[in-house]
């Protein structure tokens, strides 16, 4: 059905305020939203006894505030084939936001979805903190000005076609990129590109959004705009990208973390070697570069390299975990055994690889007077600035183009291969192609810090006195760009002037339940690991051990996990998930034994979501034979897992969100985690770090997408995780017969023997295999 001119009148909805907005002076039509001068503060509303920080204010809300200054600065173009195009200043990597932009830009403009292109915007400095894409905010933050752009650039067609069709706008109606008039007329948006565009100077209109009740695209499931290019594998990475003269670069790393290079004793013999044209020493190791990365990594694996001691020699998980321990603050509340019950309880998190399934990599071409840079960033306008200061460059002399990238989970926060990439190409007076060897990601690369949790709640009849939490972590690295935007708000901010780590901590963590006075606070040692925030940050730790406590009470006061839970929570959206998943899942039905079911709650950046979760603990399962394999484990059977995040723009690219959440949460729980030995990680490969594979993955998986709660849309890139996690905790203490505070560390077989051969350090990297093709089924 076409879509008739909207009431340019206010409503009492968001969506029937007025907008302003901009039509740029362009060649074709370009639109682009004013959001910042329009938005009101919040009102001010009677607050529940001692919220915490983040439901006050949260990470989200700072990150969209960030990005409002500058968000006339994003636009929608609409071009003379009927198409329209917008630049989107954020990072595609494989989260499916250029898919739910474009729905926005379709719903808006009243075109289809097949005819909206959405590209990766390069490096903007003039965005300030408005090109970042971290905590789930993308959506969040595009959400009104991409509709605003849209919106406005559909009222100049409107306007234009009145003119060639002779009509009034009011008596016109736009159906798919088609304008017709009352009389049956009718013309494109195509014909109409260059006649709405805008006159010599930038002009102010006003709009209207669409109400909810008329979305024809938002809300609908649509698969990804380039989900045949993926299947087809031509979606282009930075490695597909043939920039002329960039060849394969690869770096020799040092046997332990952020060692240094002292000297190379062969570095003539090396750059001898079939097809290698340089070698060169590096802040980061010693660089090769030739003509393929098999010659390139033949090199690595021949140099001889005297290196120095790196940032955490000698360490091991041991010594890690006494520091700690060492650093945990104290709890508050004493025991009072008289009056008071008091449980306690404590955790350790071990260290968990950021490697995304795309190893770390980028191109760089790096001449005297500028450079340009090419690779997966989510923060290209820090990468930008940091490679200019590095190379003793202006800022406006680096060109940072943003391409699609494999994975990330919080790993393309950093752009370190970018960096090193800039470094080496001046090194080598060069462009090149440089990549990370998985053992290199694993060992040299980020890792999710190692953590504790120490809990204490106290406990009178069956009344939850005090509950406090205290979360100490290896130092979380946020020189990303975030640290800069905390520093820019931090007069605003209900946090004040703390660290950026507990900064972080206090705008993304809280406590739903409602549990007598608490503390929720986090204390991190510098220990020298290259650090990141992986999915979640702090929520999977965080949430887990909230979530084990939770089961721990329920039991001390005999009642049912559920029923628990449903009395506690203190939102009835998360009551609404928590229903949902008991109902869908059966919970409390009768299983046999050694097999449990868990379940846990987990609010964050304006979504909630639960899990339901069946285990299989029995010793056949634990035990059974898997080949190509050293180690099975435990078995989620079933997951349930409901999700609301308020206004769901893609309800099928949120499904496959929630369900790489949902392996993430099992893994982390189970399996996935590294050992630390000798100032070096163990693992080095896929092979080694054992996260959910395909045939421990559960075979039950039910999704569900919860109907819009509120009219705008919540986070949804990490909320899959923390609270599966928590809940396949919560199943295997119950399938084990053990107390929930009694699982004293995770993943839960971190402290068996190894179920694998470590590689050596020296070589950093292993041979490139010669038998590829026996492996084939």
């Amino acid at each position: 059905m076409a879509n008739e001119q909207r009431s340019e009148g206010h409503g009492g909805r968001m969506e029937r305020r007025t907008f302003l907005g901009f039509v740029l002076a362009a060649p074709t039509l370009v639109a682009a939203a004013q959001i910042g001068e329009t938005v009101m503060a919040p009102p001010a509303v009677a607050l529940p006894s001692l919220p915490g920080v983040a439901e006050i204010v949260d990470l989200n809300d700072l990150l969209t505030d960030a990005a409002l200054p500058t968000s006339s600065l994003i636009t929608v173009t609409v071009h003379e084939d009927g198409t329209a195009s917008f630049a989107l200043p954020r990072a595609e990597v494989g989260q499916g936001v250029t898919t739910s932009t474009a729905m926005l830009v379709a719903e808006e403009l009243d075109l289809p979805l097949d005819k909206v292109r959405v590209s990766l915007a390069d490096a903007r400095p003039e965005l300030l903190f408005n090109q970042f894409t971290a905590g789930s905010n993308t959506t969040i933050s595009t959400y009104t000005p991409v509709r605003v752009a849209a919106a406005i650039a559909r009222g100049q067609l409107l306007r234009a076609a009145a003119i060639e069709l002779g009509d009034t706008v009011a008596g016109l109606t736009t159906h798919l990129g088609v304008i017709t008039n009352r009389a049956g007329q009718s013309i494109g948006y195509g014909a109409l590109a260059v006649k709405a565009a805008g006159a010599q100077t930038t002009q102010q209109v006003a709009t209207t959004l669409k109400p909810r009740t008329e979305f024809s695209v938002i809300g609908t499931p649509r698969s990804r705009v380039d989900a045949r290019l993926a299947v087809t594998g031509r979606k282009t990475f930075a490695m597909d990208l043939e920039v002329p003269g960039a060849l394969p670069a690869m770096v020799c790393r040092p046997p332990t973390i952020n060692g240094t290079v002292r000297s190379v004793r062969n570095a003539t013999e090396v750059a001898a070697m079939p097809g290698i044209t340089d070698v060169a020493t590096v802040s980061t190791g010693v660089a090769v570069r030739g003509e393929t990365f098999g010659q390139c990594v033949d090199a690595v694996r021949a140099l001889d390299v005297e290196w120095g001691p790196g940032t955490a020699e000698g360490a091991d998980d041991d010594s890690v975990l006494r520091k700690l321990k060492a650093a945990e603050i104290p709890l508050a509340v004493p025991k009072i055994p008289l009056l008071t019950k008091t449980v306690d309880a404590s955790f350790t998190f071990r260290f968990r690889s950021n490697s995304a399934l795309e190893p770390n990599c980028a191109i760089a071409d790096v001449r005297d007077a500028a450079a340009e840079v090419w690779g997966s960033l989510k923060s290209p306008i820090v990468t930008q600035q940091e490679i200019a200061a590095r190379l003793g460059l202006p800022q406006s002399a680096v060109t940072v183009h943003v391409t699609e990238g494999g994975g990330s989970f919080g790993r393309k926060l950093f752009s370190d291969a970018a960096l090193e990439a800039a470094e080496v190409s001046k090194a080598m007076g060069k462009p090149v192609k440089l990549m990370w060897h998985r053992t290199d990601d694993f060992r040299q690369g980020r890792a999710h810090p190692m953590s504790t949790a120490r809990i204490r709640a106290t406990l009178l009849g069956n009344e939850i006195l005090t509950y406090e939490q205290r979360h100490t972590g290896v130092v979380t690295e946020f020189g990303h760009g975030l640290g800069e935007m905390i520093t820019a708000a931090a007069s605003r901010l209900p946090v004040g002037y703390q660290t950026f780590s507990q900064a972080i901590f206090q705008l993304t963590q809280e406590i739903p339940y409602d549990v007598g006075i608490t503390t929720l606070l986090l204390n991190e040692v510098d220990t020298g690991f290259n650090t990141g925030s992986m999915r979640g940050i702090y929520s999977p730790d965080v949430r887990c051990a909230q979530e084990l406590m939770i089961d721990r009470l329920a039991q001390e006061t005999r009642q049912d996990p559920v029923a628990f839970r449903r009395r506690l929570l203190k939102d009835e959206r998360a009551r609404a998930v928590l229903d949902k998943v008991a109902e869908a899942g059966d919970w409390g039905r009768t299983m046999p034994a050694g097999f449990a079911q868990g379940i846990a709650v987990h609010p964050e950046y304006k979504g909630v979501a639960a899990a339901l979760v069946e285990i299989d603990c029995r010793p056949g399962t634990v035990n059974r034979p898997v080949e190509g394999e050293a180690y099975a484990g435990p078995r989620v059977t079933k997951v349930v897992f409901a999700v609301d995040v308020g206004l769901p723009v893609n309800p099928r690219g949120l499904e496959a969100q929630m369900m790489g959440g949902v392996m993430d949460g099992i893994a982390l729980s189970l399996s996935s985690s590294l050992h630390l030995k000798d100032g070096h990680f163990q693992e080095g490969s896929w092979d080694n770090y054992f996260y959910t594979r395909q045939w421990n993955a559960p075979p039950e998986l039910q999704l569900i997408v919860m109907p819009a709660t509120t009219d705008s849309p919540g986070g949804a890139g990490e909320l899959g995780v923390a609270a599966t996690s928590a809940a396949v905790a919560c199943a295997y203490a119950r399938a084990t017969g053990t107390r929930p505070t009694d699982l004293a560390e995770f993943p839960l077989n971190h402290a068996d023997e190894l179920h694998f051969e470590p590689l050596p350090t020296t070589p950093p990297i292993p041979q490139s295999p010669t038998d590829g093709l026996t492996h084939l089924v």
